[in-house]
């Protein structure tokens, strides 16, 4: 729901302004996969064949290959390797799940810990690699932490924790965990952190990749505090000079929608759709939408929301070995703190973002950027 929120509120602005080639812009359908079931959903579109393209946020991306098949351009949350075809567009370009990355390892430095956690859940490929990653990660750029390293992986957990996780945090106490990384959806990672505080570790520091949720962490009191949250997309309390960032906001309040990180997701991929028409011109069809799209959106950041992809080569993922030929051209995470209930940037707001070069894996302190 509310990544189709984002949707209709950016669908809603660009209609507002006259549509696109004399035509309104018009989320037609809402079809639940019900977790399970994003292939059959998508069959029932590709077999409708009532709509020009489509969005898709789920957990479970086992349609999204029909659809790239059958030539439907599809705008996604992008987190699935699934996301690897050239009528796939996300707000990142193809992800390699088992890279390391240097976020992990700067958070370990800002927080100074040595011994560290990395959670993830076994029935997602994505977040078990993740989680794997944040391990390998850590001996990679360990000169760079002092030495820190993980002392608990685990990365098979059930999805929801039906049956708590009292056995892992006992575990991760044992082992003197400092700061734990969770691979984990908002809810997983809300209880983790309760069982984490009725065990004595609530002072301990989580790193959260999909808890950007500003009444979730308010309504949790101070589970979260200190606590260290990734965005992907420009952080709602960075400086909005040069971005859509205000024009978002204004949309979502004329929309009625709630300002949630997943809707701007939505947004994103609303305006990959707009832009896509735009760049293929009236006379368009979907092959054309595609073709323009990675031809000519090479520098694309949603007008200052994502750092910029190059779509004529990130439908490919990098490489470990290789980080440069599909690539961003740069590295960069939002990083925000939670203190009393609400989110800090860490970094200044009229730079949010925290960058590292794209074109190599080495080690060195991130930039703070800005992206128009």
């Amino acid at each position: 729901k509310c990544y189709d929120d984002g949707v209709k509120a950016y669908f809603a602005y660009r209609n507002d302004q006259g549509g696109i080639y004399g035509r309104k812009l018009v989320l037609t359908k809402e079809l639940d996969d019900e977790l399970a079931k994003n292939q059959q959903r998508a069959l029932e579109i590709i077999s409708a064949n009532d709509t020009f393209a489509s969005f898709s946020a789920t957990q479970i991306a086992s349609g999204w290959a029909d659809m790239a098949k059958n030539g439907i351009p599809l705008y996604t949350w992008n987190i699935f390797a699934e996301g690897r075809q050239p009528s796939v567009f996300g707000y990142t370009g193809a992800i390699c799940f088992e890279c390391t990355t240097r976020t992990p390892a700067y958070v370990t430095k800002l927080v100074g810990a040595k011994k560290v956690a990395s959670l993830g859940y076994g029935i997602s490929e994505n977040s078990k690699q993740a989680a794997q990653s944040v391990a390998k990660g850590l001996d990679m750029y360990s000169e760079a932490t002092g030495g820190a390293k993980v002392v608990y992986l685990n990365d098979d957990l059930q999805f929801g924790l039906s049956n708590g996780v009292g056995p892992e945090v006992t575990a991760m106490k044992k082992a003197g965990v400092e700061l734990v990384f969770g691979s984990l959806d908002l809810n997983g990672m809300k209880t983790v952190a309760q069982e984490m505080q009725r065990q004595g570790m609530g002072d301990v520091p989580m790193y959260h990749p999909n808890t950007y949720d500003a009444d979730f962490v308010k309504n949790a009191g101070q589970l979260f505090e200190g606590d260290y949250v990734l965005t992907q997309a420009r952080p709602f309390e960075a400086d909005s000079a040069g971005s859509a960032l205000d024009t978002f906001k204004t949309w979502m309040g004329k929309t009625n929608a709630k300002v949630v990180e997943l809707a701007m997701y939505g947004w994103i991929a609303a305006d990959l759709a707009y832009q896509g028409l735009k760049a293929a011109g009236p006379d368009f069809d979907r092959a054309k939408v595609i073709e323009a799209s990675n031809t000519k959106l090479t520098a694309y950041t949603a007008d200052g929301l994502i750092p910029p992809i190059d779509w004529s080569r990130q439908h490919q993922p990098p490489t470990q070995d290789d980080p440069a030929t599909h690539g961003g051209k740069y590295e960069c995470s939002g990083l925000l703190k939670v203190h009393n209930g609400a989110f800090e940037p860490v970094a200044k707001k009229s730079t949010p973002w925290f960058c590292w070069p794209g074109n190599t894996r080495a080690w060195s302190e991130p930039e703070q950027m800005n992206f128009k």
